[in-house]
């Protein structure tokens, strides 16, 4: 069925074929790709499997449509791309497509070492992308740097960087000096996170969703919620956290 979707992609990329799709660069749809990876993971999250069979076809949609166009300037196609994956998947399984058994997590990250190397890629932390969401990217980094030792050696570490970060702010004087400290608060947070053996990124994204919950519960409880009072928003704020531990209802 992969030929029928590069057939139509191809239709759709003709000189006769659709405006929009024909304007489109990497530049132009990457966007679009990040967009549907996270679409793929939030139905994931709610344990759609109808809208995530939808949603990978999406996806799948983005890598098919970056191939054409590498294809229509000499680059590659989607055979080179499917070709790459399977060769990169097969390099690093030695142990499964090879003739040895030493193998695991450490052989992978062994073979991963040596095709950075191969891209001139030799200082720790070259190849994490530069596109990767902020908190993701932090512990990508911090855990790069700790490979090579550079790591606090336990938990205690990072949880007094964060308040000697929380003070710098405080004592920060321009908007500058409190971007800059701010950032290195959230750098600390993760960095805690990490050894504490906790993802920032699906913290965050957990906490962001619980209080979307909630404030779509106080709307719920007050259509006029915004024109209530600060004090009788608390209220309704308490009333949906106790609505979702299961609370009896106050008298």
């Amino acid at each position: 069925m992969i030929e029928r979707l590069l057939a139509i992609m191809r239709r759709l990329r003709a000189p006769d074929g659709c405006d929009w799709d024909r304007a489109q660069t990497f530049a132009t749809i990457a966007p679009y790709t990040i967009e549907e990876a996270y679409e793929v993971a939030d139905a994931i999250t709610r344990h759609d499997m109808a809208d995530l069979k939808d949603e990978l076809g999406d996806l799948l949609l983005q890598v098919v449509f970056h191939s054409r166009i590498a294809e229509e300037a000499g680059l590659f196609s989607f055979d080179d791309v499917a070709d790459a994956i399977s060769d990169k998947m097969e390099r690093r399984h030695p142990h499964i497509f090879g003739d040895t058994n030493d193998g695991g997590h450490h052989r992978w990250e062994q073979v991963k070492a040596t095709e950075r190397r191969a891209k001139g890629e030799t200082g720790a932390l070259d190849g994490v992308a530069l596109g990767l969401p902020a908190l993701q990217r932090a512990d990508k980094i911090q855990k790069r740097a700790a490979r090579v030792g550079f790591d606090w050696p336990d938990a205690t570490g990072p949880r007094a960087k964060i308040t000697e970060e929380l003070s710098e702010i405080e004592h920060a004087t321009t908007d500058d000096e409190r971007e800059d400290e701010i950032g290195d608060l959230l750098f600390a947070t993760v960095n805690w996170a990490r050894h504490l053996g906790i993802d920032a990124e699906a913290a965050l994204r957990r906490a962001t969703a619980k209080f979307e919950s909630r404030f779509r519960a106080m709307e719920a409880f007050a259509p006029d919620f915004a024109a209530r009072s600060l004090g009788e928003q608390e209220t309704l704020w308490q009333r949906a956290k106790a609505d979702e531990r299961g609370d009896p209802p106050s008298v």
